[in-house]
């Protein structure tokens, strides 16, 4: 039996994180969510429209030298609800788990209801309950909004 060639599109990182299983099209979304632009310190290896099994297609984002807060897993989780998160260190996956969707999403995105409170000048944070993870529903606290298509472009 031959032994079946392996092809790495992107070399293995040192210490660092890689944020696998991202819905095609959201690498991007999540770099925003990261706060990763053109100025960044940080190594950044991004793969879109990946050939997966489960997926059909799906992007990957590995960022060398950092770890994720809990809230940026959190807001990722919005845009990209079956992603896992893998904690690298030494070359070696020491941690490895899949996104939660929180309950409750304060202050990360924005109501798409323009008269909404938490749009106004009033000194609010925006405030969305999470009816639905799959497909992902949130629905404002003040107004009752519902979002449920386009969430990365809300982002605060």
């Amino acid at each position: 039996m031959a032994s079946k060639e392996r092809e790495l599109r992107v070399k293995p990182i040192n210490n660092g994180t890689v944020i696998d299983h991202i819905e095609a099209g959201q690498a991007l979304n999540v770099l925003k969510i990261l706060g990763i632009g053109g100025h960044t310190r940080h190594v950044v290896s991004v793969l879109m429209n990946v050939p997966s099994g489960a997926m059909v297609a799906k992007d990957v984002v590995k960022v060398e030298d950092r770890e994720l807060e809990p809230e940026e897993v959190d807001t990722i989780a919005l845009i990209a609800p079956r992603a896992t998160i893998n904690i690298i260190r030494n070359y070696e996956v020491v941690e490895k788990f899949r996104v939660a969707m929180p309950r409750n999403v304060i202050g990360i995105i924005r109501c798409g209801n323009p008269n909404c409170i938490s749009n106004s000048n009033e000194p609010v944070s925006s405030r969305f309950v999470v009816e639905s993870m799959d497909p992902v529903l949130l629905r404002c606290s003040y107004c009752e909004f519902v979002l449920d298509k386009n969430i990365a472009d809300h982002l605060l």
